[in-house]
């Protein structure tokens, strides 16, 4: 199943402070208390704090603009500036944004920690690649990748939907941002 990001509209943050496109949600029906993973983009064009997820995993990846610098619980600082390179947190962070030169916008990996390990793995090579079980989406950051169901463009998203044998090809100049969903065991 293809998503188009221009079909997601744009939310508030939960804590009002900015907004995000929510691509996908699993179970399909959770709100932000019993979701396993959801996947969005954010639109940062303010400095400001994100909001919390406790007991959720996160992870933030820059797609567009020169990123910001976030100041985690005070202590840990990191500059989001360099474009596909994924950065994990915990949600429970009080994560402060300062903009390094204008807006962006983020890819953004949730996952409950109890339940699930989320992963967003780069790819960038073009050709054929494998969609093992654990991939649950294939975000199109760049160019054009094709799916079963159709090409992807910058912003679109493939949402596997039970068919983790079909391959996904990123053709010359493609980059993807592939989310992988373990259950955790015991």
């Amino acid at each position: 199943m293809i998503i188009r990001l221009q079909d997601c509209p744009p939310q508030p943050w939960r804590n009002g402070l900015g907004r995000t496109r929510e691509i996908a949600v699993h179970p399909a029906d959770a709100g932000s208390g019993d979701f396993l993973w959801r996947v969005s983009v954010a639109e940062v064009d303010s400095d400001a704090p994100f909001s919390r997820f406790p007991g959720i995993d996160r992870q933030i990846v820059l797609l567009d603009g020169n990123g910001f610098t976030m100041t985690l619980d005070d202590d840990r600082v990191h500059a989001l500036s360099v474009p596909l390179q994924p950065f994990a947190f915990p949600g429970e962070a009080a994560v402060a944004v300062t903009l390094i030169d204008g807006a962006t916008r983020d890819f953004n990996l949730m996952s409950r920690r109890t339940q699930v390990r989320g992963e967003v793995l780069p790819w960038r090579q073009p050709g054929d690649r494998a969609v093992d079980p654990a991939i649950v989406l294939v975000h199109c950051a760049g160019g054009v990748i094709d799916t079963v169901d159709g090409p992807l463009h910058a912003g679109d998203a493939w949402l596997s939907s039970g068919r983790p044998a079909a391959p996904v090809t990123l053709r010359h100049g493609a980059a993807a941002l592939a989310v992988r969903i373990e259950p955790r065991t015991a």
